[in-house]
């Protein structure tokens, strides 16, 4: 067994990748999403990460994994009691990493460092790290204009009909030497892109300076996990985005987004039927159960991927071998 990479972001990418520390622990590195960071009364949120910490750190809420169990919202309340116009709602545990994150920025503590640190208070054995310390904000062009995917997400609702992404600061963002050192992992055997929204969650770590020619040349098979199930996203906003983006909502789409990179696609068994035109774009599928509603059910998909992954490396050598003796 190797070390392994993942993408991620949302609470499917958070699940994905606790199934794959169960599997491989500190051997696990998770790279995940900041294009959605922001500021709130001055602090530091980073809904990704926190959302990985709280998972991987086991104190997620069992039905809102994008914050700690045991939420209370008495702060809030009193923000609003004062006349706080700010509509989102954040709990008053949820306050903790931001406020510390903060005060770790304004000492020119990196991210990268900050959340390494999360990750060892919490007893975390895996390696979460951003896909940049360097600001990197999505933006969504909408019919109405330019917002950032923060704006669209909470004082737009996600209304507006989407007509594209940019993904301000990623050209000139660096990516941190803790994942160069992931990536280069002589023992590295699978890059995971975990079932997330592909425009504002994998996107954005893809769009990094560097990052995609990075996955490529690690030699190890590249594996991304379907979040489109039944022709329609679990949650969120991926099909709506999809399809006014004029693509099919659909799993051959989703593995469309990031061709030329992926060697591999898990689909949902619901959507056996788009394998074959998966496979005929040059991409090796697995079929299996993606829904993860049990610890058992992150493990079970976790050891499908990297099962997957071990079928391509295998194949690729094979034909490695063939040439050759070609």
């Amino acid at each position: 067994m190797g070390t392994v990479v993942a993408l991620s972001g949302q609470v499917g990418g958070a699940k994905l990748a606790d199934g794959l520390r169960r599997l491989r622990g500190s051997d696990l590195t998770v790279i995940v999403n900041t294009g959605d960071d922001h500021e709130v009364f001055g602090l530091a949120f980073s809904p990704d990460i926190d959302t990985m910490l709280y998972t991987l750190g086991g104190i997620a809420a069992p039905a809102a994994g994008w914050e700690p169990a045991g939420e209370t919202y008495v702060l809030h309340e009193m923000l609003h009691r004062l006349g706080s116009e700010h509509r989102v709602r954040v709990g008053d545990r949820s306050f903790a990493l931001p406020l510390l994150r903060t005060d770790g920025l304004r000492e020119q503590i990196t991210l990268s460092q900050i959340t390494l640190g999360f990750c060892k208070t919490l007893g975390i054995d895996a390696r979460v790290l951003p896909m940049s310390n360097d600001p990197v904000r999505t933006v969504v062009i909408t019919d109405d204009g330019q917002v950032s995917y923060h704006e669209y997400l909470t004082l737009l609702e996600c209304e507006p009909v989407v007509k594209g992404f940019l993904y301000a600061g990623a050209d000139g963002a660096s990516i941190p030497d803790e994942v160069r050192e992931a990536l280069y992992a002589p023992d590295l055997e699978a890059i995971v892109l975990c079932p997330a929204n592909p425009y504002h969650t994998i996107q954005p770590i893809l769009a990094v300076q560097g990052m995609r020619e990075l996955l490529r040349e690690s030699g190890a098979p590249v594996i991304a996990v379907s979040p489109i199930v039944g022709d329609r996203p679990l949650k969120g906003a991926a099909g709506k985005m999809m399809q006014e983006l004029g693509h099919e909502v659909s799993a051959r789409r989703a593995a469309l987004e990031y061709y030329q990179l992926i060697d591999g696609c898990v689909i949902d068994s619901a959507d056996e039927t788009a394998a074959e035109g998966i496979r005929a774009c040059g991409i090796d599928v697995s079929v299996a159960p993606t829904i993860m509603r049990s610890e058992d059910d992150r493990v079970a998909l976790a050891q499908v991927v990297l099962d997957l992954a071990q079928s391509v490396r295998v194949r690729k050598e094979a034909e490695k071998e063939a040439e050759r003796n070609g």
